[in-house]
């Protein structure tokens, strides 16, 4: 069976490309593509410990069993996101969106804002001119899109459950960024305050490590991914250290 491979952020310079097609046995699972580029690639074997796994935009373990036709994506840990967004489903109030153009925060702030809420918090995160005593000349975000909307969408619906809030709305940019231009935007609107800034600092606090945002900081002497924040325990796959059907 045929299986789409994708790599991202860091990855697509350790495997030397942004995808591939693999070929592997009927009843091969997501450790036995693991150890394929392990074999391959030790620089590939170096990463594995931070890696996470996704098929078909979902996060799995190594032991996920994998279909023709399937998509696995390779994903370092993250920076933390055509144009691109959606409402939310349901009774969910507020928009996910993924964009290209610089985002205009008070626009995004006046769409969410009613009459019956009490307080407004935003998160408007922009792109400083130094990093550890590095003078930043530009930003590059990379995201794998449609995996990237599925976990804004549902960080969103969680925050409404978990801190009461009314609605939330997450845009973030991908692309170049100049230096102070937001690269992702948050807003909360809540009755009270409190619940509102909780609910805020667990978006990004909880973007920044699950959601698959890859950002390329350019310096006056090179260019380098960010070092992302380790994935949650549930997310993280480390090591092709058993086993399995050879890939071929």
């Amino acid at each position: 069976m045929k299986i789409g491979v994708l790599f991202f952020g860091m990855m697509k310079d350790v495997a030397g490309r942004t995808a591939e097609t693999l070929d592997l046995p009927e009843g091969a699972v997501v450790r036995d593509v693991l150890l394929y580029y392990s074999r391959h690639n030790s620089r590939f074997e170096e990463m594995l410990p931070s890696l996470a796994i996704s098929v078909n935009r979902e996060y799995q373990s190594a032991d996920h069993p994998l279909r023709d036709a399937d998509e696995v994506g390779f994903l370092p840990p993250v920076s933390g996101g055509s144009p691109g967004g959606a409402e939310l489903s349901g009774e969910v109030p507020g928009f996910i969106q993924i964009v290209r153009e610089p985002i205009d925060p008070q626009a995004i702030i006046s769409r969410l804002k009613k009459p019956e809420d009490g307080a407004t918090v935003i998160f408007d995160g922009i792109v400083r001119n130094n990093t550890r005593g590095r003078r930043t000349l530009f930003l590059e975000y990379e995201a794998y899109e449609a995996m990237a909307l599925k976990q804004m969408e549902t960080l969103a619906s969680q925050a409404r459950e978990r801190f009461a809030v009314r609605a939330v709305s997450i845009v973030h940019r991908l692309g170049r960024l100049e230096l102070s231009e937001t690269s992702v935007l948050i807003v909360v609107a809540s009755a009270h305050r409190g619940a509102a800034f909780d609910a805020c600092r667990w978006l990004i606090d909880s973007l920044k490590k699950t959601v698959p945002i890859w950002k390329k900081e350019h310096f006056e002497d090179g260019a380098v991914w960010a070092d992302g924040e380790s994935f949650p325990q549930e997310f993280h796959r480390p090591g092709a250290t058993t086993s399995g059907n050879s890939a071929s």
